[in-house]
């Protein structure tokens, strides 16, 4: 069988002889407007790709419930995909979860990823809601249940164990057994000491027998977690046919767009690293272009290691991003370079990538310093309150910048070193007269930084600091930067 794009039937049913060699992608909501916007016009060219589907995450327990329904619908029923919804156990109660599976169907959604899901934001511990599921078996149970097959039900697998199973080997790879070292993890630490993780054997049963009895209740097929060793998602492929787990396996891939984001997931996910894997992406990254052509040789060779070890398909962890994907399919063949150019025309990779936590994900901040251009052109509004503040001066008004707020332009205006002496954040009016406009800089830096990381005033505070009394510092603090290039601080 072979899916029409677009067609509503549940993509993955147990026994149904797709073609091999699909590829599906995976987004979370942005938080920002912007973001949205953009990722909106991301998927609709890497609908050109053809994926065999296109699913959304719930969002850290359901922040972002109704943006993910909002952009299931219209990656189905506007942009013609075949959706595949996360759904998780987090913050839920059972209610909520029907009510969000009534909405599915009403929209035409017939497939679900069914998930515990992380901790809420602000949490390290994973508890489950009164009069909710304690775990994604739960959840499938609650599904056949309710809604017996109109679902096609996907869940994850852990080819290197949960996270929550991953621990420190005190006695280091010596301790380990052979299936085991297979799948540990093996770094050294600031001293240079080699650290050992791993799901020990006892817990990768336990964690097999859930594996078998999620399929056992209903699930369709497997996606997997992120990894980097092509081999481990071969024994976990073994594995689950010893288990009797005959299911398809889909390898979940994550792309490797930015250094920073490969140490951050991976010490996140607590992911094996093949033998002199770090030191390549470290090799890798003298330039974001250098490092992206890396991460697409790299996701290249992982990719045709799962396909020869019977990966039904690929599901790339997109990130919200297209460059690495896009370059990785062309590699393998699964596109044209017809269909590779169609992305290509698109916007920056960095335009979608705050995510629900307001974490800046894969792409690395540069800054553009724009030191060489006239302020009224940098930032017109900046320079109209520069204007401002000068004729005030000019009217012979002291004026003594906050070392809290201040700014470039305060520095402009002023053309000279400054202290706090007498003052210390806002309103400057409260502690001396005059310098109303002051107010109006820091306040603007304020807002910009919030919105720049689409954050709540009510939730976070700002402290911009772009100059403490030396040259160095100016230089360092404000790089001249236009707006929205970059938020010094943020706390």
């Amino acid at each position: 069988m072979k899916l029409r794009q677009g067609e509503s039937l549940p993509v993955l049913r147990r026994g149904a002889a797709l073609e091999p060699g699909w590829f599906s992608f995976e987004y979370f909501p942005p938080r920002t407007d912007e973001g949205v916007e953009n990722l909106r016009k991301r998927i609709v060219r890497m609908k050109n790709l053809n994926p065999m589907f296109t699913d959304f995450t719930w969002g850290a327990g359901g922040s972002t419930s109704e943006l993910t329904l909002t952009l299931t619908s219209a990656a189905k029923n506007e942009y013609g995909c075949v959706a595949n919804m996360h759904l998780t156990c987090t913050n839920q109660k059972a209610e909520m979860v029907g009510d969000a599976l009534t909405k599915c169907k009403e929209l035409g959604v017939r497939n679900i990823v069914a998930l515990r899901g992380d901790p809420p934001r602000g949490s390290e511990k994973w508890e489950a809601t009164e009069g909710g599921f304690s775990c994604a078996l739960d959840l499938v149970k609650y599904m056949r249940k309710e809604h017996g097959d109109y679902f096609a039900i996907s869940v994850a697998g852990y080819p290197e164990g949960h996270p929550d199973n991953i621990k420190v080997v005190e006695g280091g790879v010596a301790e380990l057994t052979p299936s085991e070292a297979r799948r540990a993890r093996v770094v050294k630490d600031k001293d240079g000491k080699e650290v050992v993780t791993v799901c020990r054997d006892a817990e990768w049963k336990i964690e097999m027998q859930y594996m078998k009895e999620k399929a056992d209740a209903g699930a369709d097929f497997i996606i997997t977690q992120m990894f980097l060793d092509a081999g481990v998602y071969a024994e976990f492929v073994k594995d689950c046919k010893a288990w009797g787990i005959n299911i398809p396996v889909v390898p979940g891939i994550m792309c490797l767009n930015t250094l920073g984001g490969f140490y951050r997931m991976t010490e996140l996910c607590k992911t094996r690293l093949p033998p002199g894997f770090a030191e390549k992406c470290e090799a890798a990254n003298t330039s974001d272009d250098a490092f992206k052509k890396w991460g697409v040789e790299a996701c290249i060779q992982m990719c045709k290691e799962c396909l020869a070890a019977g990966a039904p398909g690929l599901h790339f962890y997109t990130l919200n991003l297209e460059k690495v994907v896009v370059g990785t399919l062309l590699g393998l063949g699964m596109i044209t370079e017809a269909q590779a150019a169609s992305c290509r025309s698109g916007d920056a990779d960095a335009k979608t990538m705050v995510s629900a936590q307001g974490i800046v994900t894969g792409e690395k901040a540069r800054p553009k310093l724009s030191g060489n251009r006239p302020l009224s052109e940098a930032d017109p509004t900046m320079h109209a309150l520069v204007a401002e503040e000068k004729a005030r001066q000019m009217r012979s008004i002291e004026l003594i910048a906050s070392e809290n707020y201040t700014s470039r332009a305060v520095m402009e205006c002023l053309g000279s070193a400054l202290t706090n002496k007498y003052s210390e954040g806002q309103p400057g009016a409260r502690y001396y007269g005059g310098n109303e406009v002051i107010d109006k800089v820091e306040n603007l830096c304020k807002d910009r930084a919030l919105k720049a990381f689409g954050l709540s005033d009510k939730e976070w505070g700002v402290n911009v600091q772009p100059y403490s009394g030396s040259p160095a510092n100016f230089a360092v603090y404000t790089a001249l930067l236009p707006p929205h290039a970059r938020v010094m601080g943020l706390d």
